[in-house]
């Protein structure tokens, strides 16, 4: 399969979950991925497999809310792959917390991964794709930044932010014909998320209680954020730029 044939893609948070989906999902697309990261072994595993799979991949240990390191790695991408085509920036972090139980701390930790991450690499990046003609930025947002949570005030007010830095950057750049868009999951069953549920009795009443609000019946797959961020920066999305996509399982259809 070749819709991204020829194109470069840089994915934060590469080396697992929806990230990892995704790099994989881009390679046998027959993409070349670069994938960001704070954890060097997640990465030098994924780029193994992409090798073992005829792909090409390459890795770069790099902490999104660090300016100095993100140019450093998009210097090292574009230096061995060319011009960047696709970003998809998926690095996050999540607090379960009200704004009074939270610490200042980890308000800023949250906020600077979600929303400042994104902000930094985007910038970081936008010259290269203009290098190359253009280009697409798939931002992984979340349903939380649609519609509210109770306990998650810190990540929908990150992921919230994300949703409108996605429409402001579509109508700043489209005419370099850079796209922007935004995918906004539900809950997806990715190591994060199991954390959430013990597996006591009451944990997993909990698990059960979750899956009960969603129409379609069971939390999401990486592979299903993975499938839709292939779509989005393929050319087959060429006329669609500053969506917020929920992925959801119809929770906000209610």
């Amino acid at each position: 399969m070749t819709r991204l044939k020829g194109k470069t893609a840089i994915i934060t948070g590469g080396g697992t979950g929806i990230g990892r989906a995704i790099a994989l999902a881009y390679v046998r697309e027959g993409a070349k991925v670069a994938v960001l990261g704070r954890r060097r072994d997640h990465l030098d595993e994924l780029v193994k497999e992409v090798s073992r799979s005829g792909g090409t991949g390459r890795a770069a240990v790099c902490d999104v809310t660090r300016s100095a390191q993100i140019q450093e790695a998009v210097r090292e991408v574009e230096s061995g792959f060319g011009p960047v085509n696709v970003l998809v920036n998926n690095a996050g972090t999540l607090s379960v917390s009200t704004v009074e139980s939270i610490s200042e701390e980890d308000w800023d930790r949250v906020l600077e991964t979600n929303l400042k991450g994104p902000f930094l690499v985007c910038r970081a990046v936008l010259p290269s794709m203009r290098r190359a003609g253009g280009g697409t930025i798939v931002n992984i947002g979340s349903v939380l930044g649609l519609v509210g949570m109770k306990d998650r005030a810190a990540y929908c007010a990150s992921k919230g932010g994300l949703t409108l830095l996605t429409k402001a950057m579509a109508l700043d750049h489209a005419r370099d014909k850079i796209r922007v868009n935004c995918i906004c999951p539900g809950i997806v069953e990715t190591t994060l998320v199991k954390g959430l549920f013990s597996d006591t009795e009451d944990g997993q009443k909990l698990k059960e209680a979750r899956i009960g609000t969603l129409p379609l019946g069971r939390f999401g797959q990486p592979q299903d954020v993975a499938e839709l961020a292939v779509f989005l920066a393929s050319d087959e999305s060429s006329w669609l730029t500053g969506t917020a996509i929920p992925l959801d399982g119809g929770l906000t259809a209610y």
